[in-house]
């Protein structure tokens, strides 16, 4: 693959200052406020941040369930999206279909975040933007005035972080940050990482076998976390890598019920599998759905 162009594949670009120029053209979906047939949910964009230019979608279900003639609480999830660090945001329309179907199916209030990208920003920017989005939404709890949406219809008691691919890297490490924080009447009751996104120097045995497939390709992972992690690092770095022996897995150990699902077509599922390992060694309550393909 050595004519192969990692930044071509991920739909970017860099420049000689160091940022990017994304030509990846994704279909943009805006919030509907208002029902629309056809449609199970409503959603809305609120600014987290406005000088971190970061900002929210939050979406619930058209039709809310009620127990008595009175409206049910419904469980918090708080969602971070895929995108490899550098692309995507809640509009996209991938992103903005997975959290009105998550929103619908549960069913649930979603928080969709729209944290900063790498390599402009680089970790922990993402954990705070995480740390930020848990502590807004403790934050319309507390308040007379808070977000109708979250305040009047979300259940504090069952507030979740929900993660794919590099989002699930985000929940995992965002979820340890503020374990030791009153988050009152927040209660995070667990972490769901779907195809978690890690690594590590030393190749796994998926990352060789899956090294040339079509959509996440061995030289663009690496690409990937050379955006993200902080400069002078390597991926051994505890923020790629939490599997490696330091005083952050006390904090893992502070976790409480953690669901990792994985795929045998992934490149990443080893990684995955090592997490688990990792995760049940620390005492975590985890369950794990890691499919492996037969062939």
């Amino acid at each position: 693959m050595s004519k192969f162009d990692p930044y071509s594949h991920l739909g970017v670009s860099l420049n000689p200052d160091g940022t990017l120029t994304r030509t990846i053209h994704c279909p943009v979906t805006e919030a509907n406020l208002e029902p629309s047939p056809g449609i199970p949910t409503v959603s809305k964009d609120l600014t987290l941040d406005q000088e971190k230019k970061t900002w929210l979608r939050i979406f619930r279900p058209t039709k809310l369930p009620s127990n008595d003639n009175t409206v049910a609480r419904l469980p918090i999830v708080i969602y971070f999206h895929t995108g490899g660090w550098a692309i995507h945001d809640p509009s996209d329309f991938p992103i903005h279909a997975k959290c009105s179907q998550i929103s619908s199916d549960i069913p649930s209030i979603v928080v969709s975040v729209a944290y900063r990208h790498a390599p402009e920003s680089r970790l922990p920017t993402q954990y705070h933007d995480a740390r930020d989005t848990i502590l807004w939404v403790k934050k319309q709890m507390n308040d007379p005035n808070g977000e109708q949406w979250v305040k009047d219809y979300g259940d504090p008691s069952r507030c979740y972080l929900f993660g794919c691919g590099c989002g699930g890297n985000i929940a995992f490490n965002t979820a340890m940050q503020v374990a030791d924080l009153d988050l009152q009447p927040l209660r995070i009751s667990g972490v769901i990482l779907n195809q978690p996104m890690f690594g590590g120097e030393k190749r796994t045995s998926s990352e060789l076998r899956f090294a040339t497939d079509q959509i996440l390709p061995l030289p663009v992972l690496d690409l990937m976390w050379e955006l993200v992690l902080p400069k002078e690092t390597d991926r051994d770095h505890r923020y790629c890598n939490p599997m490696v022996k330091g005083p952050h897995l006390d904090m893992v150990r502070k976790l409480r019920r953690v669901l990792v699902i994985g795929y045998g077509g992934d490149i990443l599922v080893d990684r995955q599998q090592d997490l688990v390992t990792m995760l049940v060694k620390c005492g975590v309550q985890v369950e794990a759905s890691l499919r492996y393909s037969v062939s």
